[in-house]
């Protein structure tokens, strides 16, 4: 006697069943694959925003360098403020590698005011520097308005305002005049933001030479800023300390600006880190979702079960039925939550003026989520569906 064996399923064949029961339920397909598409959609513009800020910032310092070291004072060994040689910025000059040396130095118990009626005691943390000439271009600074100091203008009393300290003025042009230093000083530029140096935001900047003779500076630098070749930027800053002040060089300190900027996006990143375990929690809820709707389908569906055993499906048909519309509902969902994040991370960038970076492995990576969260959630159901007799399926209410 010959026996007839069941036929499998064709691919097709196994797609078309299994997305029947998604084609007749619409509105609880679409409240179910939303679960998945938020949590998706949230993993992916938490990756997407990252990858974009780590681009921006990128090609930030590609274009400010991080070729960029700045030499300090710190504390000599009774405790006390160091003070670095005059001759410091001449003598890290002569270091092989290196392209670009400028110096600032503070003008102790000097303040700027806008005019000489002001309170003593209002100096909104304005910083009184000496500046020598190329301080702007080592420290890739521009001006916003007005010029920089040159060999005329820093002979005289003169001074360039960063950005913050010309807003604490109340000064939005050059030209006018201010009181440093208990006297009269020309405003000749006003900085815009300088990301490598922001110290040099809230300062007052006058010449070298003018701060010698009109505010009694003795010519001590206080910070040396310093540029060298990109591959050799840790073997300068190795000899730096020595180079700037040889008889104690334990207590110079040498910092590169660029570590600060990536810093502050390793702490982002952390962040990123906490975002995408929020993300990954509602993308578990939404499993939790598409589990509980696929055994409400089964328990609906009990009579086409039954029905379709009795006409020769196997266990394993069935199994492979719900076990393929739960796939399609979360291949769904993870389908619309990976657009909706690609969408959300363009549009924050193009706010943000940053370049757009959707890392490929997160789109794949997320959609693979879905569907194992698809295929975990399917698997109770696929069984408890399989498992039903013909005629316990079809005589059950």
């Amino acid at each position: 006697m010959r026996v007839l064996r069941p036929a499998p399923l064709r691919p097709m064949d196994l797609l078309r069943v299994g997305s029947a029961g998604l084609r007749t339920r619409p509105l609880r397909v679409l409240l179910s694959a939303l679960g998945i598409s938020i949590g998706i959609a949230a993993m992916v513009a938490v990756v997407g925003i990252s990858s974009s800020s780590r681009a921006d910032l990128d090609r930030f310092l590609e274009q400010l360098g991080t070729n960029l070291l700045t030499v300090s004072p710190g504390q000599s060994i009774l405790g006390e403020q160091a003070v670095l040689p005059q001759e410091a910025p001449d003598m890290v000059a002569r270091i092989g590698p290196v392209t670009a040396v400028a110096a600032t130095g503070d003008v102790p118990d000097t303040y700027v005011y806008r005019n000489e009626h002001i309170n003593p005691n209002r100096t909104n943390g304005i910083a009184v520097l000496a500046s020598e000439l190329d301080l702007l271009d080592t420290v890739s600074g521009t001006v916003a308005e007005g010029s920089w100091l040159d060999a005329a203008t820093a002979r005289y009393p003169t001074v360039v305002l960063g950005s913050d300290s010309a807003r604490y003025l109340g000064i939005t042009r050059p030209g006018v005049q201010v009181w440093l230093g208990e006297q009269w000083f020309t405003v000749i530029g006003i900085l815009n933001p300088v990301p490598l140096a922001p110290e040099l935001d809230t300062a007052a900047l006058v010449g070298w030479e003018a701060a010698e003779e009109y505010l009694g500076f003795d010519g001590h630098p206080t910070t040396i800023y310093e540029r060298s070749t990109e591959d050799a930027v840790e073997q300068v800053r190795g000899v730096l300390a020595r180079t700037a002040n040889p008889e104690h060089p334990e207590e110079v300190e040498v910092s590169r600006p660029s570590d600060a900027l990536a810093a502050q996006h390793a702490v982002d990143t952390t962040f990123t880190g906490l975002l995408l375990g929020l993300g990954a929690v509602a993308l578990l809820v939404g499993g939790v979702g598409v589990a509980n709707t696929m055994i409400i389908s089964v328990l609906e569906r009990r009579s086409e079960i039954g029905l379709r055993r009795a006409l020769g499906a196997t266990q394993g048909h069935i199994r492979l039925q719900f076990l393929v519309e739960s796939l399609l509902l979360s291949g769904l969902g993870g389908g619309a939550g990976v657009i909706l994040g690609v969408a959300v991370t363009m549009g924050y960038a193009l706010t943000q003026d940053w370049p757009i970076l959707v890392p490929p492995w997160v789109i794949g990576g997320a959609l693979g989520a879905a569907l194992l969260i698809g295929g975990l959630a399917g698997i109770y159901p696929a069984v408890r569906a399989a498992r039903l007799s013909p005629t316990e399926a079809l005589t059950t209410p």
